[in-house]
């Protein structure tokens, strides 16, 4: 299955080459070193590399986390798309590539593949954390920006990205009818999840 490309992952795969670097945006964006470690390895370990046992993963998952007390810091369509893009950005630089990204102004969803080298919670608080200090440097007026602090996260099969990927991509009309809460208890019922009111908005 190919999926399409969506109108509003157009930055994605530019974000970090092109878009972040080109504007000489400080290092401290930057993925952290102590979760995907560069590794420099010479034409003389290609042989060694094609000797190697293969793991494979194709585990994908569908990130969904809000901004602190659901504020609306993302109501600017630019800064929206801006931020959809450094995530992807960010993802795909823990290898984590995305499919897409999107959402309204008070939270993100984010459709990805799971790397098999970095675990599902330092996935999150790396997008969280450069993404937060990217904002607040790039807009000042948003220096009190903050997610929350939990999220949620559902599996995803091969035969249903595409679904996913288009409810994705169709959120601003979603949450023209439906809240940002009514939502993530209608995807924690479907994934027979259970869950506490007095902490899941945190």
């Amino acid at each position: 299955m190919r999926l399409r490309r969506y109108p509003g992952c157009a930055m994605i795969d530019e974000c970090y080459a092109e878009g972040v670097a080109s504007r000489g945006e400080p290092d401290s964006y930057w993925v952290s070193k102590t979760l995907h470690p560069v590794l420099a390895i010479s034409a003389k370990d290609d042989a060694w590399l094609e000797s190697m046992a293969q793991s494979l993963s194709a585990v994908y998952l569908h990130l969904v986390f809000s901004t602190k007390d659901r504020h609306p810091y993302l109501g600017h369509r630019e800064t929206r798309e801006e931020m959809h893009a450094f995530l992807g950005g960010i993802s795909r630089q823990l290898d984590c590539p995305p499919i897409i990204v999107g959402g309204v102004e008070d939270h993100v969803h984010l459709l990805a593949r799971q790397a098999r080298t970095i675990s599902q919670a330092d996935w999150v608080k790396e997008l969280k954390r450069a993404s937060s200090l990217w904002i607040k440097d790039r807009d000042p007026s948003l220096k009190r920006f903050a997610w929350q602090a939990g999220y949620g996260a559902f599996s995803v099969s091969v035969s249903n990205l595409e679904t996913v990927a288009e409810y994705v991509d169709r959120q601003e009309e979603h949450h023209r009818k439906s809240t940002f809460q009514e939502e993530l208890r209608i995807l924690l019922k479907k994934h027979r999840m259970e869950w506490d009111e007095r902490y899941v908005w945190d």
